[in-house]
């Protein structure tokens, strides 16, 4: 009965490593898709220059697997008596300038913000190659979780009393599973138009709030899906505010690529900003 068991539990183990590699492979072809004929130009998103006087610098926040991490660290000249942190996730495209644009914008609204780097220093220019590190990243679960643990772990080192998290696109999706990785502990989560989880075992343990943004042209993060999603939030008495944007597409905010759409990008942002203030500052 035990080598019967164990032989279930192998079987049953290899059915989920091969699911959850289908599954990655389905989510990279489908960003592929919506990012075919996009490059990692800076949109508008980057234009705003800091509200205030700003420090910034690349910092080594984790090492994982034996390998020193380096992200972008940018935060307030003059911080005040009780910070909050943003951990701050990539788009598909990798954690280049436009990101560290954005860390600039969060840490001149007075927030210690961490760009984190989940794909080893390497940063994409074409499709195809966003699609191979986005593939290598989610094949590896455990160090991606790690890094992320550790930069959450990292921004209690600057003095952050408080912590968010917010990503574009693949960051999106990640920005979410930081919430998971920290349910009880992360205090704001932001996702703009990143994979979602429908597993409402996991949802359940969520304790903070959370704000979502999506298109409702969208094939790759579907408008019916993203309604599923809201709903098991809502039905799990979640704090979660969701926000679908009818004539947007996939990317309309990203930091990075030709997608932008300024009505609903500028109305995302000035809400993440409200939203931010509320929970971090407040």
């Amino acid at each position: 009965m035990r080598t019967l068991c164990l032989t279930t539990t192998f079987f049953m183990s290899l059915a989920s490593i091969a699911c959850g590699q289908t599954g990655d492979q389905d989510y990279a072809d489908k960003m592929a898709k919506e990012h075919k004929d996009d490059t990692p130009v800076a949109s508008p998103a980057t234009d705003a220059a800091p509200a205030s006087a700003v420090s910034e610098a690349r910092v080594v926040y984790a090492n994982v697997g034996g390998q020193d991490v380096t992200g972008f660290l940018a935060k307030p000249e003059t911080l005040g008596e009780n910070p909050a942190g943003v951990i701050v996730i990539q788009e598909w495209w990798g954690l280049n300038e436009n990101i560290e644009a954005m860390a600039r914008q969060l840490a001149g609204e007075g927030y210690v913000a961490l760009a984190v780097d989940l794909y080893g220093g390497q940063v994409a220019t074409d499709s195809d190659k966003a699609r191979e590190l986005v593939m290598a990243a989610m094949g590896n679960q455990a160090a991606m979780d790690d890094n992320l643990r550790q930069a959450y772990a990292y921004l209690e080192t600057q003095g952050a009393k408080k912590i968010g998290s917010i990503g574009w696109c693949f960051g999106g999706g990640v920005s979410l599973q930081t919430a998971l990785l920290f349910p009880d502990q992360l205090d704001a989560m932001v996702m703009y138009y990143g994979r979602l989880v429908d597993d409402e075992s996991r949802l359940a343990t969520l304790q903070m709030p959370i704000l979502g943004f999506f298109g409702g042209l969208d094939q790759g993060i579907p408008p019916d899906a993203v309604h599923a999603f809201e709903v098991s939030l809502h039905e799990l008495g979640k704090d979660a505010e969701i926000h679908v944007y009818e004539n947007a597409n996939h990317a309309f905010a990203n930091p990075s690529g030709t997608a932008y759409n300024a009505d609903a990008a500028t109305d995302a942002w000035a809400r993440t900003l409200a939203f931010f203030a509320e929970h971090l500052k407040g």
